[in-house]
């Protein structure tokens, strides 16, 4: 009699109803090893470069707004003591308020991909959305922040404070919402051009020599004789030759 070759205490290592150990292997989990792992430490600290990014764009809405409320066009606006009129009815400052926050949202977009790119010159699709999306909320609040601190909305009031034929301006507003996308364009723009022109290239994959085919040889057919090493014997000159002759001295 023979023992069992696997203890009946130890499952046998081909069973498929085995359960695997705790913790995934010898090596711990596998989300623990991927954790660990230098692929998802890179990917933590693009994350975190991302949202800075993204933090610090919105932040600079602040001087977008300040600076629309500089630069755009002022609407004036004249009462008489029955309604509100434009005192100027061919003017185009209020074309000019949207077009001055799309200039200077444009700006805002390729100087914010350029600083970006300038510290961060690696790249990565996450740095590309971070400007995106931190564009999108810095136009937010530069649209708000120059609205509420420019003229007061409630014109009627206005009216009646500064009196009867006398001028006062019209609040600012943006009447063209595409403007609010102009940050997250012309940021994606410039950085995705930037990357192109001047980011770092992969390695070239390198090529193997081809040699030719080896000379030599052919080798032998496999189970049979081997091929003769000397030159095929010539064929005969006449197919119907009979049988060689009595030799002379026969």
């Amino acid at each position: 009699m023979t023992a069992p070759l696997t203890p009946p205490h130890q499952p046998s290592p081909h069973d498929p109803w085995q359960k695997p150990p705790e913790g995934g292997g010898p090596g711990g989990s596998h989300l623990g090893t991927l954790l660990r792992s230098p692929e998802e430490r890179e990917l933590r600290t693009e994350l975190r470069r991302a949202a800075l990014v993204a933090v610090a764009v919105t932040v600079a809405g602040v001087a977008l707004g300040l600076l629309w409320l500089w630069l755009a066009p002022r609407v004036p606006l004249v009462s008489d003591d029955t309604a509100v009129f434009l005192s100027d009815s061919e003017g185009e400052e209020a074309i000019g308020a949207d077009g001055t926050f799309a200039l200077l949202a444009l700006a805002f977009g390729a100087v914010s991909a350029a600083l970006v790119f300038w510290f961060h010159r690696k790249g990565g699709i996450a740095l590309v959305v971070a400007l995106a999306v931190g564009g999108l909320l810095g136009s937010l609040l530069a649209w708000q922040l120059g609205t509420r601190l420019g003229p007061t909305d409630d014109v009627v009031a206005h009216a009646r404070e500064v009196g009867k034929g006398v001028i006062f301006d019209a609040p600012l507003e943006l009447h063209a919402k595409g403007a609010l996308l102009a940050w997250s364009l012309a940021a994606m723009a410039v950085h995705l051009g930037l990357t192109a022109l001047f980011g770092p290239r992969d390695p070239e994959p390198e090529w193997g020599v081809y040699h030719g085919a080896p000379s030599g040889p052919a080798p032998a057919p496999s189970g049979g004789a081997p091929a003769p090493s000397g030159p095929a014997p010539a064929p005969s000159s006449s197919p119907e030759a009979g049988p060689p002759g009595p030799s002379a001295g026969a």
